[in-house]
Parts: structure tokens; sequence; C-alpha cells
């Protein structure tokens, strides 16, 4: 795991090693291990290093094979490198180091960009041929690595974080109105290629990039799973599918132990870490470290579900770490918190999982974590309410959206307000695309391949990735939700959501767990803004800055500085603290 940067030009000029330099120091949090550059007449490539898999030298990036003419930049893990190592050799290759990047290199060059089908893993790579000067980039299935990037008529920047692109200098920092519109009513989800900077974009994922000398380039879509029943599985019953699931997660949770380090995970006490830790001992893992955070409570809501992870950390018998945040620290992490966001992210687990990865981090390097289950397998509430819909468009809409258009128009300042109702549009086009049997079929698909990605994907980088911690999420293994896909959105639906995942997870861990109100990271103080929470928001929405930017009408602001507990979205999210965090994290990126 690590951080990538670089600069390609597309003219006769040589690539500016010196901004590279720039844009790798802000990478450094991601890889505290190691740093390199590497230029050579039109390209330089810069890396921050976390050792995760074979921890010598040989492994450093960027990693350039003179033989092969090959070089890359690679911030990821390739799970099944040493199976995929095996066959190359078997090909002919020969290898100086014992990790997965080189691996991509030789899958590189034996499978063209192709190699990617053949990757298990999270992975953003750029790899650049010596010889035809074309480059490269490719990000995995789900997008759990980022990739931004800044591109010219006669240059492109490339980086693991926006601010990192920014670092390099000469960026275009408007607004993107379209982006706003997203954020604002689309639950902070800005999909790609957009950010909210104009000058900033990010490689989709599940994307193939190839780059001629010129900058011209062609996008590839390698992965999008049908959403639809097969033939061959009519006539399964419940239990067939629990089995399944069972079997598929088994496999994905034993393919992220791969490490030359000790993996850990992230225990919340849901029945999607539960089932983590539950099958990890199964598999024979002891001494197993988990991880649990836990807040004040605010406004009579509690901050913390100790119960449930203290239950499986005693059943499984793993060496548990409890981690309570005070107020006062809350508070005192809120600017790192803010500035660890390649883009701003409303969900008050942000500063939840920033302040446990800061005290997993002085234990351990790398942690499983259950992201993922609730757009794979039907956990959020909307999903019943679009099962048999006949305007699928309107019933998530009506779900999901903070704010509809008309709505939006009364609390944007005209000139931010964008041309068309960009969110609604943006999100009929995936909802009504092909290959979705069903209205719930088209919600997973977007959920997963949209939302997921600009939302709890990037959220748990970017906090985990802050203190030099990766994360992986076995619920993401393309093959299992590849499964999942197919799966009759009924068994989903059943026991509340996520019915076939808690079906396999009865046979792992505690009852208890399961039949549970489903809970989040609880972080009351940001829901319920008052106090020195609300003084933080005013003062960023009154500023200088803010008044310049002018985003917002005052009057809808002074009506959520009256009565911030009375404006909460459909999500349960703060409007306030929605348009105060945008303001701030604006702020804190010099925008």
């Amino acid at each position: 795991m690590c951080g990538i940067a670089g600069e390609i030009r597309f003219d006769s000029q040589i690539a500016d090693s010196g901004a590279v330099a720039h844009m790798a120091e802000k990478l450094a949090p991601r890889g505290p291990d190691g740093a390199g550059v590497y230029a050579q007449g039109r390209f330089a490539l810069a890396h921050r290093r976390l050792k995760i898999i074979d921890l010598s030298d040989h492994a450093a990036q960027p990693m350039v094979d003179a033989q092969l003419g090959l070089s890359i930049v690679f911030n990821g893990c390739i799970y099944n490198y040493p199976e995929l190592r095996e066959e190359l050799t078997g090909l002919g290759y020969s290898f100086f180091s014992h990790g997965d990047t080189e691996v991509i290199l030789k899958a590189y060059h034996a499978w063209g960009p192709q190699c990617v089908e053949r990757f298990h893993g999270m992975f953003a790579f750029v790899v650049v041929e010596r010889d035809s000067g074309i480059v490269t980039m490719a990000r995995d299935r789900f997008g759990i690595k980022p990739l931004y990037y800044s591109q010219s008529a006669k240059r492109l920047r490339f980086a693991s974080t926006l601010p990192a692109i920014l670092a390099g200098g000469d960026v275009d920092t408007s607004i993107d109105r379209d982006a706003l519109h997203n954020y604002m009513s689309f639950h902070a989800v800005v999909p790609p290629p957009r950010t909210l900077l104009n000058g900033i974009r990010k490689l989709p994922p599940a994307t193939v990039r190839r780059y001629e000398t010129d900058g011209s380039f062609k996008d590839w879509r390698y992965w999008n799973p049908p959403h639809e029943r097969r033939a061959e599985d009519a006539g399964l019953s419940r239990e067939d599918w629990r089995d399944r699931v069972l079997e598929a997660l088994k496999l994905a949770v034993k393919r992220r132990m791969v490490a030359d380090v000790p993996v850990g995970v992230l225990l919340s006490g849901g029945v999607d870490s539960s089932v983590i830790v539950g099958l990890l001992a199964e598999q024979g893992q002891t001494g197993l470290m988990t991880f649990s955070i836990g807040f004040e409570e605010a406004n009579g809501e509690k901050g913390d579900e100790f119960v449930y992870s203290d239950l499986i950390a005693e059943r499984f018998a793993t060496d548990h770490h409890k981690i309570f945040v005070p107020s006062s620290e809350l508070m005192e992490n809120l600017p790192g918190t803010i500035a660890a966001m390649s883009e701003p992210m409303v969900s008050y687990d942000n500063i939840g999982f920033y302040l446990l990865s800061r005290e997993v981090s002085k234990h351990i390097k790398v942690v499983q974590s259950g992201q993922g289950a609730d757009e794979i397998f039907a956990g959020y509430h909307w999903y019943p309410k679009v099962a048999g819909s006949n305007a699928v468009v309107d019933d998530y809409a009506a779900a999901f959206f903070d704010r509809d258009h008309a709505t939006l128009g009364k609390q944007l300042a005209p000139q931010w307000l964008a041309d068309t109702d960009a969110s609604r549009e943006l999100v009929s086009t995936h909802l009504l695309a092909e290959r979705a049997e069903t209205p719930v079929d088209r919600a997973l698909r977007l959920d997963s391949q949209v939302m997921l990605v600009d939302d709890p994907v990037k959220r748990v980088d970017n906090m985990t990735m802050a203190w030099g911690l990766e994360a992986r999420v076995p619920f993401l293994d393309h093959e299992l939700a590849e499964l999942a896909a197919t799966i009759p959105p009924e068994f989903k639906l059943n026991d509340n959501g996520k019915g076939v995942l808690k079906d396999a997870a009865r046979l792992v861990v505690p009852h208890e767990v399961i039949d549970r109100k489903k809970g989040y990271f609880p972080v009351p103080q940001l829901k319920y803004i008052s106090g020195p929470y609300l003084d933080l928001v005013r003062d960023a929405l009154s500023s200088q800055a803010a008044r310049e930017r002018g985003l917002f009408r005052q009057e809808w602001l002074d009506q959520l500085y009256a009565d911030p507990t009375s404006h909460i979205t459909p999500l349960q999210g703060s409007e306030l603290w929605q348009v105060g965090l945008l303001e701030m994290w604006l702020q804190t990126q010099g925008v």
C-alpha cells in the first residue's frame, strides 16, 4: 500500500521532477517506509512506500525493468500474485524481487493491458513503455485504490490523492457546478470522472486508459457484472445460496491475509466485521488483533457498540483493543480528518475511521474491514422501498437524495446552480441501463459501482492511509460480488436486509450480533450540532473566503444556524454539517 504520483509530457519538454517531488511529499503519510523518484525525459514517476509484501529494497518503487523496457508505480495489493508469479515463471520470466509490483510488470509484458482481468486485489497503477512511449493507467474493479489526474494539451499529472495534485501547482481550482450538484443532492457522492474542482478528475473504477505520445487516449471498462438470474441457478434454495456465499466469503477473507506482516480486523460489532473475525478464527488465526472505537453520546443517542464487539472478541479470543474518544479529542482532530479527505465526505464515519486508524497504526500495518456488504447484499433501508417499483428513479431519489433540484435552487446562490438536474440525470442513466433484472438489482448496481466507490470505499482509503494503514475489504472480492449479483433479490431482502449474508453468518458468529438493529459508526456530536461544533461551522461559513465564494444563500444558512437539529436529510445527515464541511474542506485545501 502506497502513494503514487507522476507527470507525463506530450510536448518536447522534460517532465517537471520538482513538481512531482512536491506531489510525492504530500503523499508521505500513505507511505512512511520509503520514497523514490524516477525521471527520464518526458516521464517523471514518484512513489511513497508502505512495506507490506517483500520488505526488502528489491521491491522498491518506481520499479524499472530495463530488460522489458517498462517502468511502474503501483498502489494496492494483488492477492493472487504468488500464483501469477508461478505462471509467469513457467512462461520464462525471471524475477529480481519477491513482491506483487514486479508481478504486475511481467504480467503486463506477457498479456498486455488485459492482465488486469487476472488480478485479484485492489490497485491503481501507471505503466510507462520505454520504446513506444505509451502510458497505461488502471484502477481496480471497485475503485478501492484512488487515481486522480489533471490533464492539459501538453501534460498529464496523476496522484493517489487530490491534495497531491494541488501540491504540484498550476491547477484550475474553479468549482465544477455539476459536481457541486452531486455533492449537495447525491449525499456528497461525486462520481468519476468529476471532482469538485474543474481542473482535477479521477479515473473510473474497472477502467484501463492508454495514452499515446500526443496525449490522446482510449478507455476500456473491463468489468461490469450483470445483475441478472442465470438459468443454471433456477431452483436453488435459500440454503443453497447461503452455502455458496459462505464458501466465496471464506476464500475472500483468506486471500486478504497474504502479507509479510500481521493482519488485523476493524471490529465494529456488526455482522459484517464479526463474520470476518469468525472466519479468520475458523482458518486457524490465533492472536488476531481486533479494534473498536466509541464516542460520547449526544441528544440521547449512544456513541458506541462495544457490547457487540466485546462479544465477538471474547468468543474468538482475539487480542482486542477498545478506543474511546472523548468529545474534546473529537473536536481537536476534526482539522486533521478534513485535511485527510481527498474530497469532502459528509459521513460521520470519517472522524471515527481517522481516529481508529491512528490507534490501530500503532500496533499493526494491515487490517481487514467490512465495507461493501450493504451494497453487495442489500443492507440499506431503501432497497425494500424500490422493490416492485414502477418508477425506480423516482423511488430511489426519494429515499437517497438529500434534496431535489428545486429545493437546491433555494439553497445555492443562483450562479452556482447547475443548468440541469445533474444528479437525477446521472442516477437515471445508471439505474435504467441494461443487464439489471429488477428494481432492486438496478439500485444495487448503482450503489456498488457508483455510490460505494465515492463514499464508503473512499472514506476507508483516505482515513486509514492518513496513518500509513492498509485496509482490505473482503466483501469487495470481485468473485464474491459476481456471485451476489446473480442471487434473487428476495434472498437478500430477508431479515430486514442482507438476508443471505446473515444466513451464512449464523453458521459462524453468535446470533446476538445478527438479530439486532443495524448500526453505524455513531458520532452524535456531528449530527446534533451545538456548542463548539456550531461555532466551528458558523465561523467557517462566515469567513471572508466563504463570503467571497458565495456558494449558499444567506437566508438558508441563517435557518440552519437557528435550529440545526431540525434540518436533517433523509439519510439522517445534518444539512449544516454538509455545507460547513464543504467550506472547511475548500479552505483546508487552499482553494
